[in-house]
């Protein structure tokens, strides 16, 4: 069985902010309480350890995951030490706004070497734009307490940025934020949301070009940084160069990355496609390898290389093999990227000096290898 990671949703969509980009707005259920039991998270994590794994990878997200509290990661722990084989190796990992952070929650995260990714748009000013809470108040100084308990405990985070209309147009000003912070593992990410129309961005969504120029903002910048600095988008360029393969889902050549577990034990092929037509079972009635060898899963999987016929000349296609399927405006038409423009902007601007970087790279393993 190819290896395969989790992400987790035990809150679905519940959330204690109302951030107003969010895809998963509206599936917030005010009358109900989405919350993964006992019994499902004893099942879940017992039957993936049942699985032959190189790595255990548990990742939890929402919504808001740390919305389920302390007493359900101690749980997840005593689970995974009662299950896990003997000399298994695993990675908990949380993306979270991080506004529920307490000191205690901190410190159980460096105990047991939690890796946090914590959702932050640059400074106040533009991070409180969309992000604000339930009332609709600003969140950016209750993110800033939450890292203020994980640099206490020393847990390892990184900052992930949802670049949109609004901070695409700063690229220096959220680089140099968040660098001036002491963060040196970064990730931005595109902010692409459709009406319901599946053609039309909605207001906030980044625009083409402007990821584009947004990508290369950051990217002269952290140039003179890289020692030090952390890009995921970069490093997965870099990565494909070197070893021939992307770290990053999106700039690879099959969707068939990870399964997303939603609260009830409900399995889909993907977060942005929590859809009934692609609902795969669940872990109470199914198990791991029907749901990989699923049709609908392979399918799925296979739907990212269906990319647009003017994907074929490009000379950027082996980086992004017609990018996100979720990206791709007119989708069931196998239409081209919404991003398109942006990327081949970055690519042609960046790639010289990766490609250099590459080859400085491989040049140092040779040597250390003789």
């Amino acid at each position: 069985m190819k290896p395969f990671s989790l992400l987790i949703k035990p809150a679905s969509a519940d959330c204690n902010l109302r951030c107003e980009y969010c895809f998963y707005l509206d599936h917030i259920c005010e009358s109900q309480k989405t919350r993964m039991d006992d019994k499902t998270l004893d099942k879940l994590v017992f039957s993936y350890m049942q699985t032959s794994q190189p790595q255990y990878s548990l990742a939890f997200q929402g919504g808001e995951p740390t919305i389920m509290g302390l007493p359900f990661f101690e749980k997840l722990i005593k689970l995974e030490q009662k299950y896990a084989p003997k000399g298994a190796v695993i990675a908990n990992a949380i993306q979270t706004n991080g506004t529920l952070i307490t000191d205690e929650m901190a410190a159980f995260f460096a105990q047991y070497q939690f890796l946090l990714g914590i959702s932050m748009d640059g400074p106040p000013e533009i991070h409180d734009h969309y992000r604000k809470t339930a009332a609709k108040k600003p969140s950016h100084h209750l993110v800033m307490k939450g890292l203020e308990n994980l640099n206490k405990h020393k847990v390892e985070y990184n900052i992930l940025t949802l670049v949109n209309d609004l901070n695409s147009s700063q690229p220096q000003l959220v680089y140099d934020y968040l660098f001036d912070m002491g963060i040196r593992f970064m990730q931005f990410i595109p902010c692409v949301e459709f009406k319901p129309d599946g053609v039309t961005p909605e207001p906030w969504s980044v625009p083409p070009e402007g990821w584009g120029d947004f990508l290369i903002g950051v990217f002269d910048r952290w140039f003179k940084d890289r020692h030090e600095v952390s890009i995921r988008f970069f490093d997965s360029i870099l990565n494909k160069m070197v070893f021939g393969n992307p770290t990053t889902c999106d700039m690879d050549k099959n969707c068939c990355q990870y399964f997303v577990v939603e609260y009830d034990g409900s399995v889909y092929p993907c977060d942005f496609f929590v859809t009934e037509d692609l609902k795969l079972g669940n872990i109470h009635t199914g198990n791991w390898k029907q749901f990989i060898t699923d049709k609908t899963y392979r399918e799925f999987g296979n739907a990212k290389l269906k990319f647009s016929d003017e994907c074929t000349s490009c000379p950027w296609l082996s980086f992004c093999h017609g990018d996100c399927q979720k990206n791709r405006t007119g989708l069931k038409n196998d239409g081209l990227s919404y991003l398109c423009p942006g990327l081949k902007k970055f690519y042609s601007h960046a790639l010289p000096r990766l490609r250099s970087l590459a080859d400085q790279i491989k040049l140092e393993r040779s040597q250390r290898r003789n």
